[in-house]
């Protein structure tokens, strides 16, 4: 059953440009029952916003900004917040911003059991990521939509997988979270990575280096090896992985 989501978007900080692939982003965690978008409404700046809520059942909230500095925006959203949360009616939210004042709300929010989904852009401050349980960059879900465009137009070039992007610490952050959840030999169900890669890291996204999944990233690294089995009914195949070198050590000690 999918759970309710409460869709709160920040209108003063994030680009209407972003509202398909965001919204299609946002249906994968749950049924987005409650959708809404605060900003002055006044304010000529919003003016492309208005041209799509309509067509994306977004109900707009006005806020006016009655001190100059201050961001009345971001105090309506809390409000609003805290009392869809003792409504009932929905089991996480998404929180569409890229601002820090927002990291204590989804503080807040987690406490009291809800899943909180983030979605921002890149410049995100990082006290508002790791206050989410998944935190999304908008740039990604507008990369992976021209992907795919480009995917349907024959006389464009495809864009390249970008296994490049893999730094150092990003290797050592996965092989340690794979060695965290290893058996004896050294395996480790990639379900399990996945979850622990995300509680570890809200932002961590196999997207982020080209790959629309898990399996293909890690599947791309040398150090690692991908082993396919199948569940004890033999219905589907189960995927574990493994770091090279441990297979190695451990074979050295028996």
């Amino acid at each position: 059953m999918d759970k309710n989501l409460a869709v709160l978007i920040d209108g003063d900080n994030i680009p209407s440009a972003y509202i398909k692939e965001m919204m299609e982003e946002i249906a994968k965690y749950g049924n987005p029952t409650i959708k809404r978008i605060y900003g002055d409404w006044t304010n000529p700046r919003l003016g492309k916003w208005k041209n799509v809520l309509l067509e994306n059942a977004i109900t707009p909230i006005q806020q006016y900004g009655y001190t100059q500095g201050k961001n009345a925006t971001d105090s309506a959203m809390i409000i609003d917040a805290m009392d869809v949360l003792y409504s009932g009616k929905v089991d996480g939210f998404c929180i569409v911003s890229s601002d820090s004042d927002f990291t204590r709300l989804a503080t807040r929010l987690r406490e009291a059991g809800m899943q909180v989904y983030g979605i921002g852009e890149r410049k995100t401050p990082n006290p508002f990521i790791v206050a989410c349980d998944k935190f999304i960059y908008l740039e990604i879900l507008k990369d992976q939509g021209e992907e795919e465009a480009t995917d349907t137009d024959k006389s464009k070039p495809k864009t390249k997988s970008k296994v490049d992007k893999i730094t150092a610490k990003d290797l050592r952050f996965m092989a340690n979270t794979i060695d965290d959840v290893a058996d004896d030999d050294g395996w480790a169900f990639l379900g399990d990575v996945g979850s622990l890669l995300q509680k570890k890291q809200p932002n961590f996204d196999a997207r982020n280096y080209g790959f629309q999944k898990l399996t293909p990233l890690i599947n791309s690294i040398p150090h690692f090896e991908i082993e396919r089995r199948e569940d004890s009914k033999g219905r589907k195949k189960l995927i574990y992985v493994r770091i090279k070198e441990k297979k190695n050590s451990r074979s050295s000690k028996s």
